[in-house]
This record gives C-alpha cells, structure tokens and sequence, in this order.
C-alpha cells in the first residue's frame, strides 16, 4: 500500500507552528520573563531605580519582615479583601438573579448595571468618590435630611475603609456578568419540576440555583481576591492611606518606596513577598474548597 504523505495546510516545514507562535514567544520573554526575573534580581540590591546598586543579598527582605509598616500594610489588605470579596459576591449575585428575568427591555437594565465596572477605573470617578464623602459633601447632606449627624469619613479607620468598600462594591458588573452566564445555563426544567413538587422561590435558590453556580463562585470568588488584594488607585486618591495608615495598603507601600523613597531594592522585594503572599492565598482557596469543587466536576 503505497504511503500517504500528510501536507501541512499552512506548509510543508517543519518549523512553521515554531515561526508562526515566535511573536508571542519573544514577547513573552522580553516583557514577562524578563521582567519578572529582573526584579527579583533588583530585590538583592540597594538600586535606587537609577544606579545599578551593590548586591546586598537577602538585607532588603530581612528589613521587610522585621518592619511593622509591611506587616501593617499586609494586615490592611487581608481586612480589605475579607470585607470587600464576600459583599460584592453577594451584590453581584443578587443582580444576576434579578436581572435573569425575560422582560422587555432587560437588556437595558444589563448594560446599566454592567457600566460602573467600566467607569470604576477612571480616576475621575475615584476623584468624584473623594468629594462625595468629604466634609458636607452630598453623603453628609443626604444624612443631614434624614436627620443624622454628619460623619468624619476620612477621621476614622472604619468609615475611611468604608468609602473604599463601597466604591470597589459598586463596580460588580464582571462578577455580575459571569453569574448570569451561569443562570442562562441552568435548564429551565430544574425549576419547573421544583415548583410542581411545591418548592418555593428562596428554596429553589439554595436547593437548585447555588449548587449549580459551584464552579462560577469559586472562578469569581478567586478573580475577585486577587483584584481586591491588588488595590492601590482608590485608597491613594481618596484617603491617602489614612487615616493613621488604617487604609496603606500594600500596593501603596510598593509604590512609596518606589518612586517617593527611590528604594527600588527594597520596593521589588516587597513586590515579590506580595506575589508569594497572593499566591498562597489563592492556594488556600484551592486546598479549603478541594472537596466541594471534586464534587462538581471542576
């Protein structure tokens, strides 16, 4: 039986998928690779971000685990991250939820409720935030009017952190959009047989809807602690950091040190010790919701 040769469709080389991915390849290194290790060698150096700087081994992350501002910086951002994560996941499932009705017009109210995760990223919103809360600001008239006393906003640790929480909580559109793909994949008989069986709505939800939303809860809730744990534009420019540091997250400590400070060998350790830190709490996520995630397939 005579051989059949097999022809390439987008050539006979042997190397052409190796030619066709190079882009990808070189940019990948040049600026993934290159960076990534460059600044873990920078972290073993006293650089300022201008000089190369002379090797001084691991000094800069002996400095940082003995610093009480990095380890307050790190406690910052656990808090934020607990407070914000499990609230936006809450909000953003709750809006998927409503907003999976077939009613006229639904389409409409998506694109609304999806536009502040768009706009949440301009710094002229966060700007517009900071005047919201400040001193008689409209959140202190509207308070004014139901007849509440005026709140410092940026004079407590609470209240501080509290502006931060609902700004990044009113940006749920992503996470929103990811539960409502769920629910339009949920079959509509699940539902129907529940009623029959007389199963009311909340009981249906916890009963049919949460169960079948395992896989997208677990996707959003990771996506959701690494983006809290990354927060650095909103507390900069609402709070500073204050007050008394209760709101200097990490990413604030990485960029003090980096462009106020000019200790650039200090500031990649830190950035190196946070990616640890992040990725350990994304393990951890991993290990607790093993069994649970086993058990839906994912």
């Amino acid at each position: 039986m005579k051989k059949r040769n097999y022809r390439n469709p987008v050539g006979v080389g042997k190397y052409t998928g190796l030619l066709l991915i190079m882009p990808f390849i070189i940019g990948f290194a040049a600026f993934t690779l290159y960076p990534f290790a460059a600044s873990f060698a920078v972290g073993l150096t006293d650089s300022d971000g201008i000089r190369a700087g002379s090797f001084v081994g691991a000094e800069n992350f002996a400095d940082m685990l003995s610093s009480r501002e990095f380890r307050g910086a790190v406690l910052v951002t656990l808090r934020y991250t607990l407070i914000l994560v499990p609230l936006k996941l809450a909000v953003s499932l709750l809006a998927a939820v409503l907003l999976n009705a077939e009613i006229k017009g639904i389409g409409v109210y998506r694109t609304i409720f999806y536009v502040p995760s768009i706009l949440g990223s301009n710094l002229a919103v966060v700007i517009m935030w900071q005047f919201l809360f400040t001193s008689g600001g409209l959140a202190d008239q509207l308070m004014g009017l139901a007849g509440l006393p005026p709140v410092g906003w940026y004079g407590g640790s609470g209240s501080a952190t509290a502006m931060i929480v609902l700004l990044r909580l009113w940006e749920f559109g992503s996470a929103m959009i990811l539960f409502l793909n769920a629910l339009r994949d949920i079959p509509a008989e699940y539902y129907d047989a529940a009623r029959v069986d007389g199963c009311g709505r909340v009981r249906a939800f916890f009963r049919i809807t949460l169960p079948l939303l395992g896989r997208v809860i677990f996707l959003n809730l990771v996506l959701q602690v690494i983006a809290a744990m990354q927060e650095f534009s909103a507390p900069y420019m609402i709070t500073g950091g204050g007050p008394m540091k209760s709101t200097y997250t990490i990413g604030m400590l990485i960029y003090d040190e980096m462009f106020r400070f000019h200790n650039a060998g200090y500031a990649n350790a830190v950035s190196w010790a946070f990616f640890v830190l992040v990725t350990g709490v994304v393990l951890v996520l991993f290990a607790v919701t093993r069994r649970s995630r086993e058990e839906d397939g994912v």
